[in-house]
């Protein structure tokens, strides 16, 4: 009997193989088109999955969608994508404002603001509308998944992935079990950072976890010493990038993240741990208070011109 026989009998007495944890999932959704939100659905697009992306209202979606192009124009522009590629991860992209639309995803993402009782109540309604095999992920940095996932009737089926900005380009991302997240849940997530090109790190469920944890000390520190009047925000972020190694310094990574979450962040870290390390520096609050809120709004430590460079 031939391959192709011997696949056909199989398939006619159930007997098919299984799929490998990381092509369990075929269509992924994900809740909040913000700048984290475009950079997931972009990541998960070019690994060939169709992705659906829910906002709340027709402005922000049709502003995440005009965003999510010029980013990856600029990336045609400077030769690490091509026209035919950009066209190709649209394609799988679809925009919504129903959230319904999401019931027969395989697996859900919440991207909105690190808000606990909004994630809450997100989690509460897709609870509600999913499959009961589909897995609800959240990219919280500081807040509990446990205290969360305890508004659903699947606990075992809620974990973090923790993505970095710029998601398509940060090669990692922290998986955070929570207290009743299940190991084959752990196993079909593994899968799945494996399928979209990330390394996946397990950390344990604790506020700021390690990325963040290890990060606001650093942008905090160096906000003060701009503060303190000790150096300009250039000569802190060069002195750190030629002494350290780092592609990017503390305040212009800052910018990058959006000063308003980074300030959520350090506010969530303070409250919770109460450590002064993580207290916020007063240039953050003035800053973010004025609207000004990094390479998003166009000013911040920096200012920056159109296509999100700085202004010399």
């Amino acid at each position: 009997m031939t391959d192709e026989g011997k696949l056909e009998l199989h398939d006619l007495l159930g007997d098919s193989p299984q799929k490998s944890e990381k092509d369990r999932i075929d269509n992924v959704a994900i809740i909040g088109a913000g700048v984290m939100g475009q950079g997931i659905a972009q990541t998960i697009s070019s690994a060939g999955m169709d992705v659906l992306i829910v906002e709340k209202d027709e402005k922000h979606l049709e502003l995440a969608k005009k965003n999510l192009e010029e980013t990856m124009k600029r990336d045609i522009e400077r030769w690490a994508m091509t026209s035919s590629e950009m066209k190709s991860i649209m394609s799988r992209i679809k925009w919504t404002l129903n959230i319904e639309e999401m019931a027969k995803s395989d697996l859900i993402i919440e991207a909105v603001e690190e808000n606990f009782q909004l994630k809450r109540m997100i989690f509460k309604k897709l609870d509600e509308i999913a499959k009961p095999e589909t897995i609800l992920v959240s990219n919280t940095s500081t807040l509990s998944l446990t205290k969360i996932a305890d508004i659903t009737n699947r606990k075992d089926k809620i974990i973090g992935m923790h993505f970095l900005n710029p998601v398509p380009k940060v090669p990692v991302v922290e998986l955070v079990k929570a207290l009743d997240t299940s190991d084959e849940t752990v196993n079909i997530i593994k899968g799945f950072a494996e399928k979209i090109g990330k390394t996946a790190v397990e950390v344990y469920e604790y506020p700021g976890f390690v990325t963040t944890r290890a990060i606001v000390p650093l942008l905090n520190e160096a906000m003060h010493i701009l503060l303190e009047g000790v150096a300009s925000a250039k000569d802190i972020d060069t002195a750190m990038k030629l002494g350290y190694d780092f592609k990017n310094g503390p305040l212009e990574m800052a910018d990058s993240m959006g000063l308003d979450e980074v300030l959520a962040w350090m506010e969530q870290l303070w409250g919770t741990l109460g450590e002064p390390r993580y207290r916020p520096c007063p240039i953050l609050r003035k800053l973010v208070r004025e609207r000004k809120l990094g390479k998003k709004t166009g000013e911040g430590f920096y200012k920056y011109d159109e296509n999100g460079k700085i202004k010399n």
